[in-house]
């Protein structure tokens, strides 16, 4: 007898009680409940929790105007094949327990709050090249009406996708908190991959190496193998060198495993098609010999990331809104996490900041040029920062901005860009921006069905 039953037997023999009901009455509700159950018992699908619930019996949905933690989220990784960078989604070929070449790929949406961290720095999707594998932490869709991406039953991951593809690589989780390449995922948890044997023949090898707690050692860790060839940068300080520029200076030889003693590295990972029997076998797109390299790598990636910010405007959600007379309002907002402490900031108590409500894409939704058209403005008349740690997707820093004429789409729970006076007034190209409130969904993004539906 499963908990759902045995609770709702327990609350008609209490009602019961309560209305000292007849032997035959309560037969007869006990049987209906006893129907009503087993149709329940028979959906495969797991009730649905949201917000706030911890139940780890029932799946997790996010709710607008609250972060989800990540500690519910549903995890996995898979080659990037596809990016539609200004509606922010794309599709993965996800791993799964199968033949990795035959998984057909996998639709997924960012949330509009999430954290998205390439060579250990923020970006954006179209930052990262196709084919990098990334580790994925996502749910089910805040609102299925909204998504961008295909809606799936909640249970599709438990499903077996046959053809030697097994189960796991169809998840409805696809949208997204936490999007990060193998650097970015070992330096936010602390570990690192240690090179244990090189073998080259000609313009190409392979390498086995242990990812492991830097202060554990790699004792009792899994070693996995990888390509590599003449394409894999490998960067050591300030240089960039070739494969044969490695190779001669390390004086290896042609075709001969050569054995090393746990030599610290950092790995960019991508998936290529292989060769043989090797379904499952990833390629090293770059190897940062010491932290100096992957350190300048990740300075890189941020300043181009904190342009595009500026150009942008930051994005957040709407806590409150204090409204006055004639249109005029206090806006108390949060900004979203994942961006530099650089860009926070800039938001300081002064006047000249402007602020435009946006879609779930991010995408502005009033003004025909760009974000400034038709933006409320006004000062930051105050920036608070917790001093609790906040979760994953926020900043942990609240603004009140103060504007005599604020828009419809500013309210409570709704997500909002605000500019700082510091950032440049740009005009974004036309397939990042909605022109107007009325746009229609089909302008807001292209409807899900240019995925294919994969089961």
């Amino acid at each position: 007898m499963t908990k759902t039953r045995t609770l709702m037997i327990r609350c008609c023999w209490r009602k019961r009680q309560e209305s000292k009901l007849s032997s035959q009455s309560l037969l007869a509700l006990m049987i209906l409940v006893l129907v009503h159950v087993s149709l329940i018992d028979a959906d495969a699908s797991p009730p649905i929790q949201k917000g706030n619930s911890t139940t780890s019996e029932a799946l997790f949905r996010p709710v607008q105007g609250e972060f989800p933690p990540i500690e519910l989220a549903h995890t996995y990784r898979g080659e990037l094949v596809f990016v539609d960078h200004a509606n922010r989604r794309g599709s993965l070929r996800v791993q799964g327990s199968g033949m990795f070449f035959r998984n057909d790929p996998h639709p997924f949406a960012l949330l509009p709050y999430a954290v998205v961290r390439y060579r250990n720095a923020p970006a954006d999707l179209r930052d990262i090249p196709l084919g990098t594998i990334l580790r994925v932490h996502a749910f089910l869709p805040p609102d299925p009406t909204l998504s961008a991406v295909p809606v799936l039953p909640p249970n599709n991951k438990e499903k077996d996708a046959n053809h030697n593809r097994g189960a796991g690589i169809f998840p409805a989780e696809n949208h997204v908190l936490l999007l990060e390449d193998e650097a970015s995922y070992c330096k936010r948890t602390g570990n690192r991959w240690y090179l244990t044997e090189i073998k080259l023949n000609g313009d190409h090898g392979t390498v086995k190496a242990i990812r492991a707690r830097e202060e554990n050692g790699v004792e009792g860790n899994h070693e996995e193998t990888f390509s590599i060839d003449s394409s894999t940068r490998i960067y050591r300080s300030r240089e960039l060198l070739t494969l044969d520029e490695w190779l001669n200076e390390s004086d290896w030889k042609q075709d001969t495993p050569i054995a090393l003693e746990n030599f610290p590295i950092d790995l960019g990972i991508i998936w290529k098609p292989t060769s043989k029997d090797l379904f499952t076998h990833f390629h090293l797109s770059e190897i940062w010999l010491d932290e100096v390299a992957l350190q300048r790598a990740s300075h890189q990636q941020k300043e181009r990331h904190i342009h595009w910010t500026k150009a942008r405007w930051m994005p957040g959600w709407v806590d409150a809104v204090d409204y006055g007379e004639f249109g005029e309002a206090t806006v108390t907002a949060t900004l979203f996490g994942g961006m530099a402490e650089e860009l926070y900031r800039d938001f300081k108590i002064e006047d000249g900041a402007m602020m435009n409500p946006v879609e779930v894409t991010l995408k502005h939704t009033h003004g025909a040029y760009g974000p400034a058209h038709m933006a409320c403005r006004g000062p930051i008349i105050k920036v608070i920062r917790s001093e609790k740690s906040p979760p994953l997707g926020s900043s942990g820093i609240q603004i009140q901005f103060k504007t005599d004429l604020v828009l419809e789409g500013v309210r409570p729970s709704k997500i909002i860009r605000v500019r700082p006076p510091s950032w440049p007034i740009v005009n974004l190209p036309r397939e990042e921006y909605l022109n107007d409130g009325s746009s229609t969904s089909e302008e807001r993004f292209p409807t899900p069905d240019i995925f294919p539906k994969y089961r």
